[in-house]
């Protein structure tokens, strides 16, 4: 099934696939793009999603956070449900960008694995636009997974090059965000659809090291 661009699939179906533990990036990519989902208000959704590409009441000098996982962005925006996040847009962008945004993140907290001291971790958040969260994934309910999903902080001139020149698509998926609400609702998962995701592996074998990643 396709919606608004985006690859569907049935909840359950893709559950049995997916890890159960671990730092993993779901997200649905080709060869070529990655998707990743934004939550905003009407007015910077819309805008986004008629123009293909962020402006208007967007704002370039702040942290703006990208997430591959859908379930994740459901779980942060309440299903679309939370004030300013009603408008679920999902952001086809290049592969290769995704890759650098990877490539170039920082983790929001000090990790000794990365780091020899915390001069050293901090003295990398300065020269970074890119922080970077693991956090436990979640169900479609709100249920913490073991499993790990990733979060992507990004701000300066990784923003304006995300919005300039990376994006292929935006896709405003509200109203599929809005039914697949109601499905889950409905006390029922036989009937929720997903978009289609699976894990994602960088080519960059130091990337997939830096990162943690579990293959």
């Amino acid at each position: 099934m396709v919606k608004n661009n985006i690859r569907c699939d049935s909840y359950q179906a893709q559950l049995a696939r997916w890890p159960k533990e671990g730092k993993v990036i779901l997200a649905q990519h080709d060869e070529e793009s990655v998707t990743v989902y934004q939550a905003y208000n009407q007015s910077i959704g819309q805008y986004a999603a008629k123009h293909q590409t962020f402006g208007g009441d967007f704002s370039f000098t702040r942290m703006t956070w990208i997430k591959p996982n859908f379930l994740w962005m459901m779980y942060r925006s309440g299903w679309g449900t939370k004030v300013n996040q009603e408008v679920t847009l999902a952001v086809k962008i290049r592969r290769t960008a995704f890759d650098s945004i990877l490539a170039h993140s920082v983790p929001s907290s000090f990790e000794q694995s990365q780091y020899q001291t915390r001069d050293e971790w901090k003295s990398a958040m300065a020269g970074s636009d890119v922080r970077l969260q693991w956090d436990p994934d979640h169900g479609p309910y709100g249920d913490k997974q073991a499993r790990r999903a990733i979060q992507l902080g990004i701000k300066g001139e990784t923003v304006q090059r995300y919005a300039r020149d990376w994006i292929l698509d935006i896709s405003d998926i509200s109203e599929f965000v809005n039914e697949q609400r109601e499905n889950m609702k409905s006390g029922s998962l036989e009937s929720l659809y997903t978009p289609t995701e699976s894990v994602y592996v960088p080519e960059d074998e130091s990337l997939i090291k830096k990162l943690g990643l579990a293959l």
